[in-house]
C-alpha cells in the first residue's frame, strides 16, 4: 500500500517548523552527478518544502544498464522523518530517520533485505551516498560521490 497519499493529506496540516526534521536536509538539493567507475549515476532533490522533499535517480552501468529511483524524505504528523523509495518500479520500502546532524542523515530499515541502512552527507562541494547492510550474511555497502552540477548534465563519453 502507498503511503504517498495518506502522507500528503497529513502534511498539509499538521507539519510546523519546530517539528520538521526534513527542513535541516536543504544541503541535500540540487542535481547531483558521479561519474566514477564508468557508471553515470544521478540525483535531483528538491528544497525542503513544509515537511516534504521530492527526488529522483538515474543511473547508467558501464554495461549500458538503466536503473531509476522514485523518492520523498517526508517529516510525519508525529514528528518523525521517513525516506521513502521506489526502485525502477518495485514496491516502496519505508526508512526512519535514525540520525542526523548538521552535514549527515541516515535512515534505516532493519527488516528490509538490502539495504538496511541510507546515508547522505554533504562533503564541500559534494554529496556522498552510502547505501549498507547485509547480502545473504555477508556486509556489503556501495557508495556515491556526487558532484553539483547543472541540471540534467551528463558524464563526458569515454
Amino acid at each position: 500500500m502507498s503511503l504517498l497519499p495518506a502522507l500528503a493529506a497529513a502534511l498539509l496540516t499538521t507539519t510546523t517548523p519546530a517539528q520538521d526534521p526534513v527542513a535541516g536536509l536543504g544541503w541535500m538539493s540540487g542535481y547531483w552527478l558521479d561519474c566514477s567507475d564508468g557508471r553515470e549515476a544521478s540525483e535531483t532533490w528538491s528544497d525542503p518544502r513544509v515537511g516534504l522533499m521530492a527526488g529522483h535517480a538515474v543511473t547508467v552501468s558501464p554495461q549500458g544498464r538503466v536503473g531509476f529511483e522514485l523518492a520523498f524524505i517526508a517529516t510525519l504528523p508525529d514528528g518523525a522523518a521517513v525516506y521513502v523509495v521506489k526502485p525502477s518500479g518495485q514496491d516502496e520500502v519505508r526508512f526512519t530517520l535514525t540520525e542526523q546532524g548538521a552535514d549527515f542523515v541516515v535512515f534505516s530499515n532493519p527488516d528490509n533485505d538490502f539495504p538496511t541502512h541510507i546515508r547522505y552527507e554533504r562533503d564541500g562541494d559534494g554529496l556522498k551516498a552510502r547505501i549498507d547492510g547485509e547480502i545473504a550474511g555477508t556486509p556489503r555497502s556501495v557508495e556515491w560521490r556526487f558532484d553539483r552540477r547543472d541540471l540534467n548534465a551528463r558524464c563526458p563519453a569515454t
